[in-house]
């Protein structure tokens, strides 16, 4: 991996070059023809034309077997280690696409016991805080009647049997090359990716047949399914198809949202002041001061607030091109610019946050059977 940015399923640092990230990986890049062809099951998600969701494995074969009446599952998760932010909900906007576009089925994972070995954290913390999570998941507005929210260490007995056929294929040293793993690596997290794989086979044994699978998930959690997509096979299972997406920007300028950094991250539950103050803070392409702004012009293109836009708050293209070209020419000043996402974030917070509440009604009723909240 370059040695100027890191990206594993637990650290992203650095710049990220995508490119070379995807050819590292070797996933496919998502080409006009690609969007030509889902452009015939409905309007095209702007994070797709964007280039946000910009690469994938095997989309083609899920939507050939789409096309022969084979209804696929749509799988994707998150690891409950803190509160939800913006980051965490692109991904889950575009898992909501597809599953009202293709109107499937979904599971949730909430991989509680994976933040327990990888983080400093108890179990009573991890299940409190994929509670936390899965309410904002739900306020987002997924099928109730499709989506099922699965809780590892509380689901363990659906999982168990399945990870247990994963890990028997699955080699140490298969999991150092992918992992990075050492002599001081824990044996859970070892096992754990085992854990992340199950998912992906649920559908098939609740099936008693091979059920096709999407993964829509930041790039970064691609390393567990090429896992999950080798050993396929040989335990009988479909291959997972993938489509992978960018990382959420922070405020910072820094090419992910970290949950480490408070004053760089706009949570789900954040204060209309504290949006305010952060946005405030954030990282612009522009100059020290107004008149230089005036007369040279913006940098839109390295600015966090110009990509809040581009990657959630502004859906219509001829606006956003508007904003860059206004920023450029040094019509419109960083002020102005965090002010108006300001008001966009904290509109989209309010209407998500009474969801949000709402969510605690029906939350139970889109676990498996055998655990309340």
């Amino acid at each position: 991996m370059d040695s100027e940015f890191k990206v594993t399923p637990w650290e992203v640092t650095g710049d990220i070059d995508y490119d070379l990230l995807q050819e590292k990986f070797g996933t496919s890049p998502i080409d006009a023809a690609l969007v030509a062809r889902l452009s015939k099951y409905g309007e095209v998600h702007p994070m797709i034309k964007r280039g946000i969701f910009y690469s994938h494995r095997d989309m083609n074969i899920i939507l050939d077997e789409y096309d022969k009446g084979n209804r696929f599952m749509l799988y994707t998760g998150r690891g409950p280690s803190g509160n939800t932010h913006l980051g965490h909900m692109m991904p889950w906007m575009f898992n909501k696409w597809i599953q009202d576009t293709f109107d499937v089925p979904m599971y949730f994972q909430m991989t509680d016991d994976e933040k327990f070995l990888f983080k400093d954290m108890t179990l009573h913390e991890t299940r409190n805080m994929a509670y936390e999570n899965a309410l904002d998941f739900i306020a987002l507005g997924f099928n109730p009647e499709k989506t099922k929210i699965i809780l590892n260490t509380k689901n363990i007995d659906k999982l168990y049997p399945i990870a247990l056929k994963v890990a028997k294929k699955v080699t140490f040293s298969t999991a150092k090359a992918v992992f990075g793993f050492d002599n001081s690596t824990n044996l859970g997290q070892i096992f754990f990716t085992t854990m992340q794989s199950a998912p992906a086979f649920l559908a098939s044994e609740e099936a008693g047949k091979p059920v096709p699978v999407l993964i829509p998930c930041g790039i970064d959690q691609d390393p567990h399914f090429r896992v999950t997509r080798d050993v396929a096979p040989g335990l009988g299972y479909p291959k997972p198809s993938l489509v992978c997406c960018k990382m959420f920007p922070g405020l910072s300028g820094a090419d992910k949202m970290s949950s480490s950094d408070e004053n760089a991250t706009i949570y789900t539950t954040d204060s209309p002041k504290a949006v305010k103050k952060k946005v405030g803070r954030a990282f612009t392409g522009g100059c020290v001061t107004v008149e230089e702004q005036r007369a040279n012009g913006g940098k839109p293109e390295i600015c966090a607030v110009f990509k809040y836009n581009y990657y959630m708050f502004e859906k219509d293209d001829r606006k956003l091109d508007e904003m860059a070209e206004k920023c450029r020419n040094g019509e419109i000043l960083c002020g102005e610019c965090k002010m108006c996402l300001t008001e966009k974030i904290n509109t989209f917070l309010e209407e998500h946050q009474a969801k949000r509440e709402d969510a605690k009604e029906v939350i139970d009723s889109m676990t498996f059977d055998d655990f309340k909240w």
